[in-house]
């Protein structure tokens, strides 16, 4: 069976219990975030997943309780511009948090091997040496001592359609659909099958995935959470990257000296 075919969509949580434990996880990141500040360690937050299926609300109760100084959430979009003239992970790069800061992307470096495969925006031979080039750019962030959280947003393609029609019928929520959904909503076994690969070739040590349940939200953004910080908690384990640094170079000064 393939990974997105063991997911349990099923899986919910009542309203009450979702608002009792969201204040408390909120507090939990907060007091983590200070922790990671303050050791100087830096970390990632990756949100990838369907169209619809709750990204940004998974991020906004991710933040409220964190210092403003100390993350940002950097939206990502189609290459325009400056950026479309470098590397295509030469504007993720620009945005790596420093020490002691977050940085969560809403969708990511792996558009190279989802939409960008897909959709035909880059060449076979592009797509597939991007496993290796982002293989390396994790294993850069990881080696540095950054935390790197991976989340795959999963719901059913019933589910998406409930939500497209929905946003569609709501004037609040209109600018949220596009004619750019639909599209690739026909295009829904061709995104699968980049899924699948994506997850079996970029989970690894360091920078696992975590796939999530969204077709109940509550249910998704409890375990969100709860993954995002059990992830601070056991990066503040080891050495903070600053000391790690300082001590290399003490090494290589006693080197040179000798």
């Amino acid at each position: 069976m393939t990974v997105l075919g063991r997911v349990d969509l099923t899986k919910s949580l009542p309203e009450k219990e979702y608002e009792e434990r969201i204040p408390a996880l909120q507090a939990r990141l907060h007091e983590l975030h200070r922790r990671c500040w303050k050791r100087e360690i830096p970390s990632v937050v990756v949100f990838e997943g369907w169209d619809a299926a709750g990204k940004g609300g998974a991020i906004r109760r991710l933040t409220p309780t964190l210092d403003p100084r100390a993350f940002d959430v950097v939206p990502v979009a189609a290459p325009a511009g400056e950026e479309a003239t470098h590397h295509y992970l030469w504007r993720f790069w620009r945005s790596v948090p420093e020490a002691g800061h977050l940085t969560i992307f809403d969708r990511s470096w792996y558009g190279r091997v989802l939409v960008e495969r897909v959709e035909g925006f880059c060449a076979e031979s592009e797509w597939r040496r991007a496993y290796r080039e982002i293989a390396d750019f994790e294993e850069q962030l990881a080696s540095f001592g950054t935390i790197l959280v991976k989340f795959w947003l999963h719901i059913s393609r019933a589910e998406q359609l409930r939500r497209f029609k929905e946003r569609a019928a709501d004037r609040a929520k209109r600018y949220k659909i596009g004619p750019e959904d639909w599209r690739n909503r026909r295009k829904w076994g061709a995104y699968t099958a980049a899924v699948e690969e994506m997850l079996a070739r970029t989970d690894r040590p360091g920078a696992p995935w975590i796939v999530v349940e969204a077709e109940d939200k509550r249910y998704a953004r409890i375990k969100i959470l709860e993954s995002a910080a059990g992830a601070l908690e056991r990066g503040l384990d080891g050495p903070s990257p600053t000391k790690r640094l300082k001590k290399a170079e003490r090494r290589l000064g006693r080197l040179a000296e000798v």
